[in-house]
């Protein structure tokens, strides 16, 4: 039907509903019309139906889409109805000098049930029996909160979509056995299986804005015990923002199980750091390094340096970010071995960039144990190359990407990762720059880490292979990290090591659980397989060894220690005689440093 067609069908369905009225109303109460002169009821018509015409026009009565009414819309039409009868009643006292007060009251409430039934008959007409040709799938609303209604009204709304809402589950005991939009509150979240089965549930929408990491864990919990899928509604904050639609939903990630709250940001401090400024990030290709990029753009630097070794990788981060901010930020792609002391020096002159994030390493655990000069060429002289580079041209803040497998290593990259610590320690102590480094637990999603891997054999059938049934490690999302990153330089005082509380270490086996779930899958069709513990591997991590430990956070979730610096000339005789040691040579070097064995190491140095 044309705007033209409906609009003069509800103008003549609303003259005839204001003109039916006032007769009504005169013969109920008055029923032989000898009362009233006929001039004073055609006035009063008159002035009833234009006023409403009048003010049905302004409150848009006309105008609104009448299959998706709701109490909005019967406020609307109140107020629309209410204004047209003062003004009639206003016009009686004017022109004839009385006002029939019984009479406009009936018509008053004949207006509301006509013209509001009139128009509410079409959304219940709508919702009964028009159908849609989509075959839609039963969905079970975790939440009858602001977000959960929101959600079920659009759906119900939405006759085209392939969801169909029936009901909402609620810990809030007040709602239990309420209808929300027609749809029951069937009880609390340790009901999710039960009522599943009972409804026949194909998909579980978790809509939960406020959930924390830990309910959230629980919850999901409940739901991978039943047939349904399990997705998550966007953030309200997007929804208004316009950036998805409230059915735009996404599945669980693992991120959303960590169990604990992301570190939040000190913008104010970050900005002054950063904006405005020349920042170089070292192995911005890399799944840190690329996302320590992002996140400095965000705080509009002057200039960015995007340096690294691998060509390709430069060159999609650079497309990327050239792509996004356009004529915002200097993006400058560097490519540049930190082995190479020669060209770091001549980046460092050319740019004099203000903050350096040093995220290149080597980082994978068992092919460093396989290659251990390779480790310290890159892990400890590329880093002491960028760091003196840093304090020859007067960077302000350098920060190191370090490792939680720095701490008491069992393997030559945790060692390596220990010893560029106190490389930039060393220089700290009689720099300007303020030299500090930010430990990690293992990054979900990183290149190498076990994310991809468990993704990989899941994708061809499994099964899914883990080291041993108790390892441990700490998880943190590539966003946090590269946020952790800023936030310690924003921090810095020079020599700091800076922690995130990562909350509890997670189980492998149970993270590759989760990631069998999430895919689809039980953990009978996939399987786990135990491969038994690698080269250099251990069986927990640690952020902190005891005498590092300082145990008040300077920034929520953020804690620091004052690693000790005891092996100065040690690690000046490994940089000095690298070339001439063996591998066996170096690996048992490394280990015996960084793990402060003092002894051991002169040993290996006579």
């Amino acid at each position: 039907m044309t705007y033209q067609k409906r609009l003069t069908l509800l103008v003549l369905l609303d003259s005839l509903i204001v003109l039916s009225a006032i007769y009504v109303s005169v013969l109920t109460l008055h029923p032989t019309l000898a009362w009233i002169k006929s001039e004073t009821l055609l006035v009063s018509s008159i002035t009833l139906l234009l006023s409403h015409h009048f003010f049905a026009s302004a409150y848009r009565l006309y105008n609104k889409a009448w299959e998706y009414a709701s109490v909005g819309e019967l406020v609307a039409i109140v107020k629309a109805v209410s204004l047209s009868i003062m003004t009639t009643g206003i016009m009686q006292q004017l022109l004839i000098g009385d006002v029939y007060f019984r009479a406009l009251m009936l018509a008053w409430m004949m207006h509301v049930l006509l013209i509001g039934g009139s128009r509410f008959s079409w959304r219940v007409y709508r919702d009964r029996y028009i159908k849609s040709n989509i075959e839609q799938k039963r969905a079970l609303i975790v939440g009858a909160g602001a977000a959960g209604t929101m959600l079920a009204r659009q759906l119900l709304k939405n006759q085209d979509t392939e969801i169909k809402p029936v009901a909402f589950i609620d810990d809030d005991p007040k709602k239990y056995r309420l209808h929300i939009h027609g749809l029951p509150v069937v009880g609390g979240s340790r009901n999710i299986s039960k009522t599943v089965e009972t409804l026949n549930i194909d998909k579980i929408i978790i809509a939960i804005p406020s959930l924390n990491k830990t309910e959230m864990q629980r919850i999901f919990e409940e739901c991978s015990g039943t047939k349904a899928k399990t997705v998550i509604m966007p953030m309200i904050e997007d929804v208004m923002l316009g950036n998805v639609s409230v059915n735009q939903f996404r599945d669980v990630e693992v991120e959303d199980l960590l169990g604990r709250e992301p570190v939040k940001l000190d913008i104010d401090s970050i900005s002054e750091k950063l904006t405005g400024k020349t920042v170089l990030v070292t192995g911005a290709g890399g799944s840190i390094g690329s996302e320590i990029c992002r996140q400095v753009c965000k705080f509009q630097p002057e200039k960015l340096l995007l340096l690294g070794h691998g060509e390709n990788s430069i060159y999609l981060i650079d497309m990327e970010l050239r792509n996004k901010h356009k004529g915002e930020i200097e993006i400058v792609p560097v490519i540049a071995d930190i082995q190479d002391r020669d060209r770091i020096f001549e980046v460092m002159e050319t740019h004099r960039p203000d903050v350096v994030y040093h995220a290149a390493a080597h980082k994978h655990v068992p092919l460093m144990e396989y290659n251990p000069k390779e480790a310290v060429k890159n892990n400890v002289l590329g880093t002491k190359n960028v760091a003196e580079a840093a304090d020859t041209f007067g960077v302000s803040t350098f920060v190191l990407v370090s490792s939680d497998k720095a701490v008491n290593p069992t393997n030559v990259m945790g060692s390596t990762k220990r010893i560029a610590e106190m490389v930039i320690q060393e220089l700290d102590k009689h720099s300007t720059t303020k030299f500090v480094a930010v430990r990690f637990g293992n990054v979900l999603g990183s290149r190498g880490s076990v994310i991809p891997l468990f993704k990989k054999q899941i994708q061809a059938g499994g099964p899914v292979t883990v080291t041993h049934p108790d390892m441990t490690r700490y998880f943190m999302t590539i966003p946090e990290a590269s946020r952790l990153v800023m936030q310690a330089g924003a921090l810095a005082r020079g020599g700091e090591i800076f922690v995130l509380d990562m909350g509890e270490p997670v189980k492998i086996v149970d993270l590759a659980k989760n990631l069998i779930t999430l895919s689809g899958y039980k953990e009978e069709e996939i399987g786990i397989e135990f491969s038994g513990i690698r080269p250099g591997e251990k069986m927990f991590e640690e952020l902190l060894n005891e005498k590092e430990v300082h145990k008040e956070a300077v920034f929520p979730k953020i804690f620091i220690g004052k690693a000790l610096l005891e092996q100065e000339n040690e690690v000046h005789y490994l940089i000095e005689q690298f070339d001439g040691m063996t591998n066996s040579e170096i690996s048992e070097f490394v280990l015996n440093l960084a793990n402060r064995k003092k002894n051991k190491v002169l040993s290996i140095a006579k």
